[in-house]
């Protein structure tokens, strides 16, 4: 991965009125992509759930073509495959429903649930605790949930205004971050939770809240952040700010007082012209992370290079509205996909 030389232009797939939000590859199949998408870039309409594969040609060009859609009543703004059932997948939805999906069905989803009183805004599936996914809303709260049960196992008051995202850690299956409107990090710990106290009080109507440790990241929103795949306790944030920051929290030890504050930050991308809707580290370089923003572009950084200075490697460009979403391949190295509100997925090698 270099900046240097010609690359191929990027494998395109066109979805016409539907604004994309989220990219994802399947964690069973090295050619499977989902983008959750929206009509009216996402103020109100419906959504799209679009099922797509990419290929190789002899000389090695990538294409794209799209498999299979599902349509929604509301906008879709995220999706996250099944760590256990290859042809599943679940979506985040405007009218805070999450629906859980067979791809080998058609139409209908296999299940749906309805908690959040606000638009979801992130899924995701745990890969260490595989039965589990959890989703953020725009409600504040944080909610783990399991396919086989009707209603969520726990909630967290993670925040008091928008939580953009909510991930759990790929070391630890107990512990997951958020970020927020208000501009923080915060960690929590599943195993170690702050009980509403008192009689006929339980975790579903008096939702969990306490995080271990918060870090204020930005004076901004903070729209994205991801968990380094080699260094626990290290993550990325970006967000309004345009800066893409990375976090050391590996001071802070499970049992260390809730609510800690913490976290220095050892590095500071500057590039981005508008802001950085989403970070993602790559699954196979512990250094390099992707990152993708409104001012239309999709960039790749090396946040430690010999030299010692953060170094960009890579723009992808071809987008021609906000690029929102992008997502690194599980089983190619350098091959990443990006999508935007022009209702373009671009796949492309770095």
């Amino acid at each position: 991965m270099s900046m240097s030389g010609p690359r191929p232009p990027p494998a395109t797939l066109q979805t016409p009125g539907f604004a994309h939000y989220s990219v994802t590859w399947s964690p069973f199949h090295n050619t499977r992509l989902a983008v959750a998408s929206a009509a009216n870039f996402g103020l109100v309409g419906n959504g799209r759930l679009h099922l797509a594969s990419v290929s190789a040609n002899p000389g090695g060009m990538l294409a794209l073509s799209l498999d299979k859609q599902f349509d929604t009543q509301d906008g879709l703004y995220d999706a996250a495959w099944s760590e256990i059932h290859e042809n599943q997948i679940v979506t985040a939805s405007g009218d805070g429903s999450l629906k859980l999906w067979d791809i080998m069905l058609n139409d209908h989803p296999i299940r749906a649930w309805q908690e959040h009183t606000k638009e979801v805004f992130s899924v995701d599936w745990s890969n260490l605790k595989k039965d589990t996914f959890v989703s953020s809303s725009w409600d504040g709260t944080v909610k783990i949930w399991t396919p086989e049960r009707p209603r969520s196992l726990m909630t967290l008051n993670a925040h008091h205004s928008c939580v953009y995202q909510a991930l759990f850690s790929p070391h630890q299956p107990d512990i997951l971050a958020t970020c927020s409107t208000d501009g923080t990090l915060r960690i929590f710990d599943l195993r170690a939770p702050a009980y509403a106290s008192g009689p006929n009080t339980n975790s579903f109507t008096n939702p969990l809240s306490a995080s271990m440790l918060t870090v204020p990241a930005s004076h901004t929103e903070i729209l994205s952040l991801d968990w380094n795949k080699y260094r626990p306790f290290v993550l990325a944030s970006g967000g309004v700010d345009k800066l893409v920051k990375v976090w050391d929290c590996r001071m802070v030890k499970p049992g260390a007082e809730p609510g800690a504050v913490g976290g220095s930050c050892e590095t500071q991308l500057m590039g981005h012209e508008y802001a950085v809707r989403k970070v993602q580290w790559s699954p196979h370089r512990g250094e390099v992370i992707a990152t993708a923003s409104y001012d239309m572009s999709c960039r790749v950084w090396n946040t430690a290079p010999p030299a010692g200075q953060p170094q960009l490697m890579y723009i992808n460009d071809a987008h021609t509205e906000f690029v929102v979403g992008c997502s690194w391949s599980l089983y190619d190295q350098g091959v990443l996909a990006s999508c935007g509100w022009d209702s373009r997925l671009n796949v492309f090698r770095v």
